[in-house]
């Protein structure tokens, strides 16, 4: 079976801190999942590159190449010290851990196009302060023509996100059902204002709801993706046995 531990921490495979830097095995579980047929018909191959700076990459057959992303900041020691003593030593752990599994990483366009990247964007931009809820509201507002915070930073890759067809494509293929309701609204980890509200949890108590919303969104994508890999094990068996 193509083998991904749901439960690993990329940190440990990390020479510099950051997996989405220099983790091959962070980057290997990105080609195992995917490496699949898009929502577009075309086939996704993927694989393991860098560059002159040694930072890997993904080399794909039908664009840019791709880096990885950890979707859900946790801000601890961010934003000088305002978190600082809102959860206990294990809280503060369990989320640093958990945004670090497999379920917690997302592949973007890696190289800038007259501006920044995505994952830049959504980093620097104080409406999203790298929010995935945030994130994934501006695809949805992208692929229905609608205006959001990250709407030019995503036309600059239009060609990435042609790929999924629609939002519901793109979802599909990330695994990312339990971050949207039934009626594809993003299922968001703080109260959502229309971006008129400062991105930043508020309060202890919105920090703490924060942290347990995203550890069980990540939890439920990481038992998506063990399925996924069942299901590729099971489609690869019934064709050997042909």
């Amino acid at each position: 079976m193509n083998k991904i531990d749901i439960n690993f921490d990329f940190r440990q495979d990390s020479k510099c801190g950051d997996p989405d830097t220099d983790s091959h095995k962070l980057y290997y579980a990105h080609t195992l999942l995917w490496n699949k047929v898009l929502p577009c018909g075309k086939i996704y191959d993927v694989e393991i590159t860098s560059n002159k700076y040694g930072r890997l990459l993904i080399k794909n057959n039908l664009g840019d190449n791709l880096s990885s992303d950890r979707m859900c900041p946790h801000f601890d020691g961010k934003y000088k010290g305002k978190f600082d003593g809102c959860l206990s030593d294990m809280e503060r752990e369990e989320l640093k851990y958990k945004v670090r599994t497999i379920g917690g990483h997302i592949i973007f366009p890696a190289h800038n196009k007259n501006g920044f990247t995505v994952n830049q964007a959504r980093g620097i931009s104080r409406l999203i302060c790298d929010r995935f809820d945030l994130t994934l509201e501006c695809i949805r507002r992208f692929y229905n023509e609608e205006k959001s915070p990250l709407y030019d930073a995503l036309l600059r890759y239009n060609d990435f996100f042609d790929l999924f067809v629609d939002f519901t494509g793109y979802v599909d293929f990330f695994m990312l059902q339990d971050f949207i309701d039934d009626e594809e609204q993003i299922n968001f980890s703080i109260p959502f204002d229309n971006f008129t509200r400062p991105p930043l949890p508020q309060t202890v108590c919105e920090y703490k709801k924060y942290t347990t919303h995203t550890i069980d969104l990540i939890n439920r994508r990481n038992k998506r993706i063990l399925e996924s890999l069942y299901k590729i094990e099971d489609i690869n068996i019934s064709v050997c046995n042909k």
